[in-house]
């Protein structure tokens, strides 16, 4: 049977370990009992934008074909509306008006204005509005295509919508309870840097030292243990 010595030596580690992974664990709870209660449409900014059905999408007629307007192969094409004008966007670099050929180089502060309240749902007042040409690993836009327009609302969840400068996409919504579960969802993976990675270091150690703490639980309850003890010396006795 194990000696008192090593059954303090495992109680102590034991100890420690739990102290040190405590935090962390707590925080994979609170963050897994925030995702299991929330909406994640909702999340998504779901209600602050107007159902499909109230999103007006105008239908253009007489327009000239790409290959009449552009001088080069195409590889991808799609029609966009800004400013109520038809535009193509040729190989997702270049935006092409659809009849008059006449190349757009961005979009314009006004224009994504009209494009995010035609996405957003009404009665939204605009705070304020900045071009974005880069953003950080741990900005709530990170990932996205750049440069963008960041239309900010004068709202009590600090709501801000992304429109892409290069072409119009309206690109993410974001408000508080989006940011919340960002910061959430970081100390669940313990990723970070950019929140998605989960293969990332931290994340293996803390999982192999959970697995060891708990492994090391067992063992003291088991050389801690008077049954067992009996057990044992009643085994050794025969």
């Amino acid at each position: 049977m194990v000696n008192r010595k090593v059954s303090m030596r495992i109680r102590k580690v034991h100890r420690y370990l739990g102290v040190f992974l405590g935090i962390q664990f707590l925080f994979w709870t609170i963050s897994g009992l925030y995702f299991s209660w929330t909406d994640i449409d909702e999340i998504h900014g779901d209600h602050l934008m107007k159902p499909m059905g109230e999103k007006h999408q105008m239908q253009f007629e007489n327009l000239s074909s790409p290959s009449e307007l552009v001088n080069k192969p195409i590889y991808s094409i799609g029609i966009k509306e800004i400013n109520h004008q038809p535009y193509y966007w040729i190989n997702e670099s270049e935006l092409i008006h659809a009849r008059t050929g006449i190349e757009k180089e961005n979009i314009t502060q006004e224009e994504a204005k009209e494009i995010a309240n035609s996405q957003m749902v009404s009665g939204l007042v605009v705070k304020e509005i900045k071009l974005l040409t880069e953003v950080g690993k741990h900005h709530e836009y990170r990932g996205k295509p750049l440069p963008v327009w960041e239309i900010t609302y004068d709202h009590l969840d600090h709501i801000k919508a992304y429109v892409s400068a290069a072409d119009g996409t309206f690109q993410k919504v974001r408000f508080r309870a989006w940011r919340w579960f960002d910061f959430l969802w970081m100390t669940h993976t313990m990723d970070y840097e950019g929140r998605d990675d989960f293969n990332n270091i931290v994340l293996r150690a803390f999982s192999l030292l959970g697995l060891i703490t708990v492994l090391s639980g067992f063992v003291l309850w088991f050389v801690s243990s008077a049954t067992v003890r009996r057990l044992f010396n009643k085994s050794k006795q025969q």
